[in-house]
């Protein structure tokens, strides 16, 4: 007598084992077949068996995907998709509380009832099954697992506020997005799991929670399903659901199944909601905790005994009635509300007119609705479906190359690679369906490749949107407490563990920009904990560096290379700054001192190179009296002076201080008292900012660019910025004062009381425009009226007849070029071989004279024809040809009339409005004091230029401009003063050329 075969229920709450038995059980028998609540689930239990005894003995048959090796023994299949009649010495359904589904209920229902092993059948669930299992399947055994770990219940989180390894459950795709946004930028990221995506997609966001490279997981209800992830705690989003229909509240049952997931093994889990959820009732988590529900009474059943003769017998089999009080008719599921659409189709109803027609167009209609985008678009892509296979027997080809190539692309968004992929899986479908295609294996295998892709592209979206690697890598490094690796390029960007975080500026670390809130914390607390050797490195790289990488700003920053690594600061001396180092405070006191000595050395090099004349002074102890005094003034202005606010000083100073003063290199200007020196860009540069940290400026004036003669005079920038810049403002610009002074010593040649013009050199020194250059001087002081001229041109200047002469004498002419470039006291000490040196001696010998001329008497004039020979009369030449122009007159003289030009003519204006004038004319007329006629020293001036005029004083010059009472003028004669000789140096006797010199001078 045969065995009788054995059925058994395995019921009990979640992490209790039933589907790791159950796939033990199929092991123990030669052939099985295993039904799986999930596609996702399915996947991962055909790769655990195919772990075990290979791939050559396991099939995978789902909706979308089958593989069939030709020896397959155990079968693993969605529960929709368990073929029947094959026979198999074990059957298995899991989570067969599914019946009381609305959606799919009616297909386990039909399992339970019609699905049995050859030797062994077993049912895994729930408790709530008991009682219909119980009534509906005689014969049946049940077996109690209890669960391995225990479930708390904590109450409602902040999502900022739950622990690592904690799976947020949402309900809605748009739910799930912003929760893992969330997470992101709090978190570090968060793997998601929906029910939609591919095993590929979902085993690689699976993998990063698994791998640690996110603490958290965002998922759908589809967790539920059997799926073993090492979760801690589960924290519901929402309480209620949109479950096709209407959005409804879950049940303890439907909670207890999500929150079962955590606690994985003999680790005990918890669940609680986030914020944005209403608490879970008391009564609600007891029940769940303690794992007791209210039994499950009536299973959603459809009658699976069809009739096949027409389409509306179809119809009237699957709306049978259930004669069990235990069951309850389904409501209509896609598939049969496809086929009631379909029937209404005048040529679907005439194609299907038999029964094999009929059995065909239920198949057609049986393909899931995987887009989801609406009931009447999905009965018209069943339309065309069901008309190719009646008609031609298969789909086409070229229909399945133009549908697969529409979708087979990776460009996208999330929601777009989705909407492809829910796409793919419709012909993956219809290849894997046997005779719907001519070339099975090629569909089969493109529409994998397809959603391989697509897939690969989906989890690539979702990673870089809901994944921050660097702060998830970051944080689980910073758990571990373990030395974190930081490299550091040339370009200062910095990493940690292989991921960027930002750059390192001198000694200050900047965190990547684009990190905000909890992310950038992370970043900054990882960061500078694995750059505290760097801060060490760089500061000791920097201490030995030399002064030629580093440099300072014009206001006031201290830069190492592009990198700024400290500031001046006020020091109690102006030449003696301080300086402010930029260094975290995470890099320890060593670096900041080591820093901050480097820079003060640099600076104070700095300033003893480029202000050494000023030292100088300080440190010259021969300075006394007055000269003491107008140095260390000259020191405290940092070298330059207006002359104006020290005239009396100036006054003051004798002939020995201002020799002294000058060895420092100090030129007493008309304008300006300044050293030369400290007038090059470098020591100005320098100054600016010495000078703008003493007066406290918040912003620093900028050096005028080097080589400039003249800038633009800036209204808004006060007088001594330009100053201290070695400027002096005059009219609508501003002029270099040691040009200004040189302008001066050409000015003071000129007759400043009738008027003169500018001169080229005075041009050329400004580098200025004939109107500039009078705008200039009204600036000055002078007053600039402008005329006009007729223009005198070169051809019109008559040659001078020496000029002819020179012009005639022979190109060559060695011995003129001898003569004119031979000194002249050389000139007799030396000559040619066989040259004649000396004078020929005089004789008192008579030349002789030809008899011709002799025989002419002496009368005492010469001779005269007595006949002159008149000359004969020639045609007078014009000077200028007829219809010629003179040489020199423009071809249209006689129209445009002379040409003219613009000239101008300066006069000195005295102190005019609120110009400054230059140092007054001392009594004696020169400045060192009273009476002191002696040479007037370098680079002094009287506060006016001296005129030429002839005429009287105040008169016009030549006296004839007639007297004026305002400028005290006087009838007497003119007084005249005259320089004493200039005093000659002794001639050195010990100067090889000194007795050539003295010869000479005694000859002269």
């Amino acid at each position: 007598m045969a065995e009788r075969a054995r059925i058994a229920a395995i019921l009990g709450p979640t992490n209790t084992g039933k589907t790791h038995y159950a796939i033990e059980r199929m092991l123990g028998h030669r052939t099985g077949m295993i039904g799986l609540p999930l596609r996702l689930l399915a996947r991962e239990v055909y790769d655990r068996i195919v772990a075990v005894r290979g791939p050559g003995v396991v099939a995978l048959v789902t909706g979308e995907e089958r593989i069939v090796p030709p020896r397959a023994a155990y079968w693993v299949c969605t529960v929709e998709a368990m073929p029947e009649g094959m026979g198999c010495d074990f059957v298995g359904v899991d989570e067969i509380q599914l019946c009381a589904d609305p959606e799919r209920g009616h297909v386990f229902t039909d399992r339970l009832l019609r699905m049995r092993g050859q030797h062994e059948t077993l049912f895994m669930g729930s408790d709530t099954m008991r009682g219909p299992i119980a009534a509906l399947v005689p014969g049946v055994e049940f077996v109690r697992r209890e669960r391995m770990s225990q479930l708390t219940y904590t109450g409602s989180k902040k999502i900022s506020r739950l622990a690592a390894r904690t799976a947020i459950v949402g309900f809605s795709v748009d739910n799930v997005y912003a929760i893992a946004e969330l997470l992101r930028r709090q978190k570090g990221g968060a793997a998601v799991v929906m029910g939609a995506l591919s095993p590929r997609t979902r085993n690689a966001q699976v993998d990063l929670y698994q791998n640690g490279d996110v603490d958290f997981l965002v998922a759908t209800d589809a967790i539920g399903m059997g799926l073993n992830l090492d979760i801690d705690h589960v924290a519901f989003s929402s309480l209620t659901k949109f479950d096709g229909r209407r959005m409804r509240e879950l049940q303890p049952n439907e909670l207890a199944q999500i929150a079962g997931r955590a606690g994985r093994g003999m680790s005990n889990g918890s669940f609680g909601v986030t914020g944005e959820a209403s608490p879970i009732p008391d009564e609600w988590a007891e029940a769940i905790c303690a794992h007791q529900f209210t039994p499950l009474r009536k299973l959603n059943w459809r009658n699976a005994d069809l009739r096949f003769g027409s389409i509306d017998r179809l119809v009237q089999s699957l709306e049978l009635p259930p004669a069990d009080e235990r069951l309850l008719k389904a409501r209509d599921a896609d598939d049969l509300m496809a086929l009631k659409s379909l029937g209404q189709v005048a040529e679907v109803a005439a194609r299907a007119s038999d029964p094999a027609s009929v059995r065909l167009l239920w198949d057609v209609c049986r393909i899931p609705d995987f887009r989801g985008i609406s009931h009447a678009e999905h009965a018209g892509l069943l339309e065309v479906i069901f008309c190719h296979l009646h008609q031609r027997g298969g789909v086409p080809d070229d229909f399945m190359a133009r549908q697969v190539k529409r979708i087979d692309r990776t460009d996208g968004d999330i929601d777009t690679l989705s909407k492809r992929l829910a796409f793919i899986r419709t012909w993956t479908y219809v290849a894997q369906r046997k005779g719907w295609v001519r070339d099975e294996m090629h569909w089969r295998d493109t529409t994998r490749a397809v959603e391989d892709r697509v897939s690969d592209a989906l989890h690539e979206r979702l990673t870089q949107r809901f994944v921050d690697r660097r702060t998830s890598v970051l944080l689980r490094r910073l758990k571990q407490k373990e030395a974190l690796l930081a490299e550091v390029n040339d370009k200062g960007e910095v990493t940690v563990e292989g991921e960027f975080v930002g750059k390192l500026e001198g000694f200050r670390f900047r965190h990547d920009k684009d990190a905000t809130g909890q992310e950038a914390k992370t970043l900054k607390t990882a960061s500078l904990q694995a750059l505290a050797p760097h801060f060490h490195l760089r500061a000791d790289r920097f201490y030995n560096a030399p002064d030629t990488e580093i440099d300072f700003t014009e206001q006031g920053g201290l830069m190492w290379g592009s990198q700024a690594v400290g500031k001046l600061a006020p020091g109690d001396d102006a030449l003696k700054p301080r300086v402010v180092a930029f260094v975290d405070d995470e890099a320890g006191p060593d670096v900041l001192q080591k820093v901050q000595r480097r820079l003060q050395h640099f600076i104070d090099r700095k300033v003893a190179a480029l202000f050494e004349p000023l030292l100088n002074i300080q440190h010259d102890e021969t300075l006394t009296g007055l000269a003491r005094g107008f140095g260390f003034r000259m020191v405290e202005a940092m070298g330059i002076i207006p002359r104006v606010e020290i005239a009396d000083d100036v006054k003051a100073l004798d002939q020995e201080a201002r020799s002294a003063l000058r060895k420092h290199g100090i030129r007493f200007g008309q304008y300006t008292i300044f050293m030369p020196l400290l007038l090059k860009p470098a020591p100005t540069r320098l100054r600016l900012v010495l000078w703008s940290l003493k007066q406290g400026l918040d912003e620093f004036p900028e050096a005028p660019p080097a080589g400039l003669v003249t800038v633009p005079n800036i209204a808004d920038i006060p007088a001594e910025h330009y100053t201290i810049a070695g400027y002096r403002k005059s009219g609508s610009r501003a002029i270099r004062i040691d040009m200004l002074e040189r302008l001066a010593d050409l000015l003071r040649a000129e007759d400043s009381r009738s008027g003169f013009e500018a001169k080229p050199d005075m041009l050329s020194i400004t580098g200025m425009t004939l109107e500039q250059f009078a705008d200039l001087m009204a600036g000055m002081g002078y007053k600039a009226e402008k005329a006009e001229r007729t223009k005198v041109k070169a051809v019109d200047a008559v040659v001078p007849k020496d000029a002819e002469a020179e012009a005639a004498r022979p190109l060559e002419d060695p011995a003129g070029e001898a003569d004119a470039d031979t000194p002249v006291f050389d000139a007799g000490q030396s000559a040619a071989a066989g040259a004649i040196t000396e004078q020929p001696e005089a004789t008192d010998a008579t030349p002789e004279v030809p008899e011709s001329i002799a025989a002419i008497p002496d009368a005492g004039a010469a001779p005269i024809s007595e006949t002159p020979v008149e000359p004969a009369a020639e045609d007078p030449v014009a000077e200028v040809a007829a219809g010629e122009v003179p040489v020199g007159t423009a071809p249209d003289a006689a129209v445009a009339g002379a040409e003219l030009e613009t000239f101008y003519t300066f006069t000195w204006g005295g102190n005019r409005g609120n110009r400054d004038r230059g140092p007054r004319r001392e009594a004696g007329g020169r400045e060192g004091g009273q009476g002191n006629r002696g040479r007037r020293p370098e680079g002094q001036a009287a506060d006016r230029p001296r005129g030429k005029g002839k005429g009287k004083p105040g008169g016009k010059p030549g006296g004839k401009r007639p007297e004026r009472e305002d400028r005290g003028g006087s009838k007497g004669g003119k007084t005249f003063e005259a320089r004493p000789p200039r005093r000659e140096k002794p001639i050195d006797p010990d100067n090889p050329f000194a007795a050539a010199l003295m010869g000479f001078k005694d000859k002269s």
